[in-house]
């Protein structure tokens, strides 16, 4: 049961993430770019284009504002990512993980040895 609603969970993530994939983009894209026009506002020297790339940075920021739902696929991809590692942590039995275990060998021959 617990795998099916884990399979559940991830379809719901994958709609999600697949949904808002658009946005994340132009959500990255905003970013960078806003970083790029802070850094050409720190190299100039002119007052009318340090006026030029304050009103390219606010437009640029309101794209950015505009796409911050964005952030529900970047939940998404985690909650996939989380379901991952909770499905492949789940299929392994936790008998055979002991007795591969190099130090429980190690202790119970050192208890044989010591008899």
């Amino acid at each position: 049961m617990k795998k099916f609603l884990l399979f559940l969970a991830g379809l719901i993530a994958l709609g999600l993430f697949i949904a808002n994939l658009g946005p994340m983009i132009l959500l990255g894209v905003s970013v960078w770019l806003l970083y790029v026009v802070f850094k050409q506002f720190v190299k100039s020297d002119s007052t009318a284009g340090k006026i030029g790339l304050i009103v390219v940075g606010l437009i640029v920021l309101s794209i950015a504002v505009s796409n911050v739902y964005a952030v529900v696929g970047v939940a998404a991809a985690f909650v996939l990512y989380w379901i991952y590692i909770n499905w492949t942590s789940r299929t392994r039995d936790s008998t055979s993980e002991k007795e591969d275990d190099p130090f429980t060998n190690f202790e119970r021959q050192w208890a044989d040895l010591n008899k």
